[in-house]
């Protein structure tokens, strides 16, 4: 099976490889190497974006945490993203897009926060890119230590060595192809792992003997597995539906699709295919963890985030195996890749071009962004190098990072007309420290309850906008201006 599956593995790779290239070539200047000239289709966006969103651990961590404590574990965190990604792609979405293009067309998350904010100090770009690559460090590292883990798993080589393999590959096609590299392997890839979510679970069931037997087995291994309130307390609750209603607002890789599509329909659109698309892989994900609970019931994983891996190997022929394992690589490889894009974008346009070289023609650009990526992904290796780290534990404080950083900012700037510099430099600030000190507080039990970072994050950040915009000087009229705009306009 390792023999077919490397074969699998290699094809997939050299696929990527000739993405990256095709892209390279339709990559005309640097506005279509960051944002692909504002030209991203309906579906492809949907997809990609979904692909982009989960990561491996939508195969790894999420049905592992299932397997481990029963649906309590996983469907609160599958309703409030099924309802943050609706919400964000209803509201936020195209009007992200028309205010971004109003907003001296603006290609960043940074650079649309300055430019609407009219702030001359640069600080809001700067601070903004500053947490960008602290928390996309975090989150590129955990899709890496999936790739290591599969590798180790599949093939039996050092969890080192499978880091460095999928760290390199994503390297070479984000470097060459930039965002149509980005947009097209993610859309590929959100087609793959869709797949595997379906047929994995269906097949899984089937050999147990259908839904009912499946769920009878599941309850005699324990019946808090089937009770959504087992183990779980009220604030749990709150944290796990707060992971998706109120993370998905401030997150930079999903911004920056809705900023790339070519118009407000298409925009819709993508909001139809990227729904289904979340809904079908988190709920599949989660039955995979349900099968595996029944599957294994003799014989317990040590590790629960293998729980998918172990199912493909047992249940398909080594061909099809070696297709649901490039599932997983392609999880993987779809966030990280997008990831490091918007990271090193942070790095090259908002901070050296920003900061250092305002006048730095494309050719400069183009050299200084792929940089920026080798650099992030060298960081990230450094911190995905410990086996023991938690895929959903890196996960999860990025994307609350994220979440409470950009989130309040994002939602206040596009609604709230009354929306100044000091009011978003301080919600970022705040919402950053938040979540930083919660999570270092919660650790070395200072605080006495268990609490999603996020939720803090969120609220404090909400609060410093809406009380240091009252400080200071409020809205130009250009301001107030480019806002009935860009909500009047259906560019």
């Amino acid at each position: 099976m390792n023999y077919i599956s490397l074969i699998v593995f290699v094809t997939y790779f050299a696929l990527l490889l000739l993405i990256g290239y095709l892209a390279y070539r339709k990559s005309n200047n640097f506005s279509d190497y960051i944002l692909g000239g504002r030209k991203l289709g309906p579906v492809i966006g949907g997809v990609s974006t979904g692909a982009s969103d989960m990561s491996g651990w939508l195969l790894l961590a999420f049905p592992g945490a299932v397997y481990a404590g029963g649906i309590s574990s996983g469907v609160w965190l599958a309703v409030g993203l099924a309802i943050g990604a609706y919400v964000n792609w209803r509201f936020v979405g195209n009007k992200i897009r028309q205010f971004s293009i109003v907003a001296g067309d603006s290609e960043t998350l940074p650079e649309f926060l300055e430019n609407r904010t009219r702030d001359k100090t640069r600080a809001i770009k700067i601070i903004s890119s500053f947490f960008i690559l602290i928390f996309f460090t975090f989150y590129v590292s955990s899709g890496l230590v999936a790739g290591g883990l599969l590798f180790e798993q599949t093939f039996g080589i050092s969890y080192t060595k499978g880091l460095l393999i999928i760290g390199l590959v994503v390297l070479i096609y984000t470097t060459t192809g930039g965002f149509f590299a980005v947009t097209w392997t993610d859309f590929l890839q959100g087609i793959i792992m869709l797949f595997a979510v379906v047929i994995v679970p269906i097949v899984a069931f089937t050999e147990l003997g259908g839904w009912k037997s499946t769920i009878f087995q599941v309850g005699d291994v324990s019946t808090n597995n089937l009770d959504a309130f087992s183990g779980i307390t009220i604030l749990g609750v709150i944290s796990g539906l707060g992971w998706g209603i109120l993370g998905y607002f401030g997150q930079p890789h999903a911004i920056l699709r809705f900023m790339a599509f070519s118009s407000s329909k298409d925009v819709t659109i993508g909001r139809a295919v990227y729904t289904v698309w979340n809904v079908v892989a988190m709920y599949g994900a989660m039955f995979i963890g349900i099968a595996g609970i029944a599957f294994f019931a003799n014989n317990p994983l040590n590790d629960p985030e293998v729980v998918f891996i172990q199912l493909s190997q047992l249940l398909f022929n080594p061909w099809v195996t070696g297709l649901l394992l490039v599932a997983l690589l392609a999880a993987v490889m779809s966030t990280v890749s997008t990831q490091l894009l918007v990271s090193a974008t942070a790095l090259a346009e908002d901070l050296y071009k920003g900061l250092f070289r305002k006048k730095a023609i494309e050719r400069e650009l183009f050299w200084v962004i792929r940089l920026a990526i080798i650099a992030v992904t060298g960081v990230a290796l450094l911190v995905g190098l410990n086996p023991q780290s938690s895929i959903l534990g890196l996960v999860s404080y990025a994307w609350a990072g994220f979440g409470a950083v950009f989130g309040p900012s994002v939602l206040l700037t596009l609604f709230w007309k009354g929306t100044t510099r000091n009011g978003i430099l301080a919600g970022i600030i705040v919402g950053g420290l938040t979540v930083i000190l919660w999570s270092l507080l919660s650790s070395a039990g200072i605080i006495p309850f268990v609490l999603y970072e996020l939720i803090p994050g969120f609220i404090f950040s909400t609060l410093a906008i809406l009380i240091f915009s009252r400080l200071g000087s409020p809205p130009t009229k250009e301001m107030n201006e480019e806002f009935e705009l860009a909500h009047q306009s259906n560019i």
